[in-house]
């Protein structure tokens, strides 16, 4: 089935805000309105639908909001896991190999495999705050590190609870805030045959009771945002165990110093530091 979209510019954010809203009248699948980042000060506001908008109902929006005239096309019908397979190549993360199902034939006989479907767009581990992340745990590893009691907090599609249960037979404990990645995490673990080390729960943080009555945790992954990293600083240190030792991402380089310092105010020193692009990634010594 084709998809027709609407895409028009304004300036402001409240004007744009306003006929975003306005063009909810019109029934399409999807709204989205955002800033362009051509220093230009105007915003971006298009709509998606099943069939062909209505011209004259688009024209009276735009021009009651002061917007620019609706540009109206016609998208061909696309398989988009297809084109996402295509595009989407595995991550080589010094030991770790993460790759979709259409990739099995090549993971190399000496990599640690972590199964990530290309519908699984968000964690797949080519973001490079997970593949930060994937390359900080290697590290640690090559350094001898062991870890008995693992915590993936925000966890997203769980492969870096993945990657920790591959590494070492103990359980992984992977939680996240929406109950969508809990379920997706759980799929993924099934699909890597790791369903009894790898147990996903739906948390904020670390507010639940499994993950209470396991910690305090040798290895904590903590792969979000900067604001959540900083307020979770206190409980990452209560659920810290002695030696432990903490990976953290999500981070623009430009964020790294400010998380650093809020860790080393509540008892962590940095261990590593690693920039992949605009990403940071830190490990951190309890």
């Amino acid at each position: 089935m084709p998809t027709f979209t609407a895409l028009t510019t304004l300036p402001g954010k409240a004007a744009a805000d306003a006929l975003g809203a306005a063009l909810e009248a019109l029934e399409p699948t999807g709204v989205g309105v955002f800033e362009m980042e051509d220093g230009s000060g105007l915003w971006e506001v298009g709509a998606y639908f099943e069939t062909r908008p209505d011209a004259v109902a688009l024209a009276l929006l735009a021009a009651a909001h002061g917007a620019r005239d609706f540009a109206v096309s016609e998208l061909p019908e696309t398989d988009w896991v297809a084109e996402v397979r295509r595009e989407l190549h595995p991550v080589v993360a010094g030991r770790f190999f993460v790759y979709g199902s259409h990739d099995a034939d090549n993971l190399p006989d000496d990599a640690v495999g972590l199964l990530i479907e290309a519908a699984m767009a968000f964690g797949t581990g080519h973001h490079g705050t997970t593949q930060g992340c994937l390359e900080a745990l290697d590290a640690l590893i090559d350094q001898g590190f062991v870890a008995h009691n693992t915590a993936d907090i925000g966890c997203g599609t769980a492969v870096l609870a993945l990657a920790a249960a591959r590494t070492w037979a103990s359980p992984v404990l992977a939680s996240d805030i929406d109950e969508v990645a809990v379920d997706v995490a759980r799929a993924n673990a099934a699909a890597n045959g790791l369903t009894d080390r790898v147990i996903c729960l739906e948390a904020a943080g670390f507010d639940h009771p499994d993950l209470a009555a396991k910690s305090p945790f040798d290895l904590i992954f903590a792969n979000i945002l900067k604001g959540p990293l900083i307020d979770l600083a206190p409980d990452m240190a209560r659920h810290s165990a002695r030696g432990g030792r903490l990976i953290l991402s999500g981070l623009l380089v430009d964020q790294a110093d400010e998380v650093i310092a809020v860790y080393e105010g509540a008892g962590f020193a940095l261990i590593r530091r690693a920039e992949l692009g605009d990403w940071a990634t830190l490990t951190l010594g309890h």
